[in-house]
């Protein structure tokens, strides 16, 4: 089939490249000219500036001038299209709506398009971003106005986990296709072929109503099962003794009702959808006059959490990070990404700041050149503190103190790094219980607070012996 995919972020360019893989002809659009030549050099530096997903710059290598085709003129493409997928940003307004400028305008260019093409057949066009439930209706107006003829609406959310998106997407858990007509089912049947009454995975025909919903429903459940971990597992293993977390995490898990997934506890959930998402789901239950206290705490909880540990690290450890250096590992709002949307340590670097420390000290496998775009010292001239480094043990370096916000890899065990590196007093702050020889530090002079544990003070070092001549002149 012939496809339009208009917008080339995360969800776009993923899902331009994997139905070209399947062999559809997808063409590809955005007004960004520069991110459009990056992806037709199928260079992966150049690509993964842009959107770094493990596998994605291999397919769009593959398929690039084949069956995937980048442009930045729509109505070129627009004659014999079968499908036009919506990947538009949504951000989210001051008020937690939904900002619609940016898909309203894409929309009425492609409507004026649509308008005017000389091939007639059936076109749907598909919600794949995030929008507020109706919004179908709002395209279906827009398309009527233009006078486009022969043009269905449908919503097909994504579900694609960052760091996951390419295999998520060969192998989804759900496709959701919300549609009014046979015809328009039809269609993304045939681009769907091969899920429709697939043995694991469930293809899910509704209305485009309720296909809008079941995105906001699913994201605010996985966001709500990190909050409820963070605001009451972790808070139970910072106040009892002997409360040990990864065992109630067990403990707990081990009934087959309860999911597993979201029960890790740390530093807060960030990214581009969870935070956005249950802020949009508030705003219009709100302006329905529903009632939304149960999502109010949720998005409240995964707030606080972003920098909660450093005002225990006041409380508990009396800690003072004015004038003092903090070593930052991870940038990122998870591993396997270079995503800073939302991230907890945009909030970290901010509370840093407002404490008055000196230098911030920052290391991530994949966002430092992100970072620099975040912590334009143009926009603040407090982030020239920041100084950004090109290994752990670089950014150790110097440092009085440690806080550890992405749960990568390389950060797990570093107690012998950290050795190496500072000595005590020093203290550790890990937002993502990446330490758990945690124990051998604190033997070693080291101080430790983590989420979910208690905060743990360094053993003092042995008083050193006076010397001898300075015992005769006392």
């Amino acid at each position: 089939m012939k496809i339009i995919v208009m917008g080339t972020g995360f969800v776009g360019l993923t899902h331009a490249a994997v139905c070209s893989e399947y062999g559809h002809e997808v063409y590809a659009y955005d007004i960004d000219q520069t991110r459009l030549d990056a992806y037709r050099s199928a260079e992966p530096a150049r690509i993964e500036h842009y959107v770094n997903e493990p596998g994605l710059s291999a397919i769009i290598k593959e398929n690039q001038g084949r069956y995937l085709h980048f442009t930045d003129d729509l109505a070129s493409c627009i004659e014999g299209t079968d499908a036009v997928f919506l990947c538009l940003p949504t951000p989210p307004s001051a008020n937690g709506s939904s900002n619609m400028s940016y898909y309203l305008d894409g929309a009425r260019d492609l409507a004026k398009l649509l308008a005017t093409r000389t091939d007639q057949r059936r076109v749907v066009v598909i919600n794949k971003s995030t929008v507020p439930i109706g919004t179908a209706r709002l395209l279906e107006g827009v398309l009527n106005e233009a006078g486009a003829e022969n043009v269905g609406v449908a919503s097909n959310p994504e579900f694609l986990p960052e760091g996951d998106a390419v295999e998520k997407s060969r192998k989804p858990d759900r496709v959701v296709v919300g549609c009014d007509t046979e015809a328009d089912f039809g269609i993304l049947r045939r681009i769907y072929s091969q899920f429709v009454n697939h043995v694991r995975i469930g293809y899910i025909e509704t209305t485009p109503e309720t296909s809008e919903a079941i995105k906001y429903v699913a994201n605010t459940l996985l966001l709500t099962y990190i909050s409820f971990w963070n605001g009451v597992g972790a808070r139970l293993g910072e106040t009892f003794p002997n409360v040990r977390m990864e065992d109630l995490k067990r403990g707990v898990t081990a009934d087959y009702r309860i999911s597993k997934w979201g029960s890790y506890v740390s530093n807060g959930a960030g990214g581009s959808c969870f935070g956005k998402d249950i802020q949009s789901l508030i705003y219009q239950l709100n302006a329905k006059g529903q009632k939304t206290d149960l999502l109010q705490s949720v998005y409240n909880i995964n707030e606080y959490q972003k920098t909660y540990l450093i005002d225990r690290a006041v409380r508990e450890a009396g800690a003072r990070f004015n004038h003092k250096t903090v070593a930052l590992l991870g940038l990122a709002f998870k591993q396997r990404t270079n995503d800073m949307r939302d991230s907890s340590s945009l909030k970290v670097v901010e509370a840093l700041l407002a404490r008055g420390v000196k230098e911030i000290r920052a290391y991530d496998p994949l966002a430092l050149d992100e970072a620099k775009k975040f912590f334009d010292p143009e926009n603040n001239h407090l982030f020239e503190k920041i100084t950004y480094h090109k290994d752990v043990r670089s950014a150790l370096s110097g440092s009085d103190m440690l806080f550890i916000s992405t749960d990568w890899e390389e950060f797990r065990g570093l107690s012998r790094t950290i050795e190496d590196c500072v000595k005590p007093p020093y203290l550790v702050m890990d937002g993502r219980r990446m330490i758990p020889d945690y124990d051998e530090l604190v033997k070693k002079g080291y101080s430790f607070i983590s989420v979910g544990g208690h905060h743990l003070a360094g053993a003092p070092a042995a008083e050193a012996p006076v010397p001898e001549k300075a015992r005769v002149k006392a």
